[in-house]
């Protein structure tokens, strides 16, 4: 299978995982969310979807160099994308738990988390392709910066 093949599977996956997230979050956009007080920082909501699109794209791509040494390194790709597949899984969770169950302090848990699964997915896809590990560094700073607007969020509205 070669590189471009991978490339469309994994971007098929990591954009179906942010497609089913947003089924649980846009229907809390317009009746629970736009009622919680959010603080000044907050973006508006047009944002995250383009934002979101982008890092999955990113994503997508980082995982897929990362599998194309998979004949070279294959217990390092392996151990790789699990943390991938792991901290991806992570990632359409945190949706439930805030939209969904419209739980910000449980959301706020698992996004730390999560943060720290991005990170070691990051450890070990440098180590195998820098690009890709290039490539998981928006997602960090993002999901870094959601991390303070859920911990926001639920302070202010506790």
């Amino acid at each position: 299978m070669n590189k471009f093949v991978k490339i469309a599977i994994a971007l098929v996956i990591c954009l179906t995982v942010g497609y089913s997230a947003s089924l649980v979050t846009r229907p809390s956009i317009e009746t629970w969310y736009v009622n919680l007080e959010k603080p000044v920082f907050n973006p508006p909501n047009w944002i995250f979807m383009p934002v979101w699109t982008v890092l999955y794209i990113f994503m997508a791509v980082a995982a897929a160099l990362v599998w194309d040494k998979i004949k070279e390194q294959t217990e390092e790709v392996k151990k790789a994308l699990l943390f991938f597949i792991i901290q991806l899984i992570l990632n359409a969770i945190w949706s439930y738990l805030f939209f969904g169950l419209k739980n910000p302090m449980l959301a706020l848990i698992e996004i730390a988390l999560l943060w720290l699964m991005i990170y070691e997915t990051y450890l070990k896809f440098i180590k195998i392709n820098k690009i890709s590990g290039y490539l998981l560094i928006p997602y960090l700073a993002w999901v870094a910066f959601a991390t303070v607007l859920n911990a926001s969020i639920w302070w202010l509205n506790k």
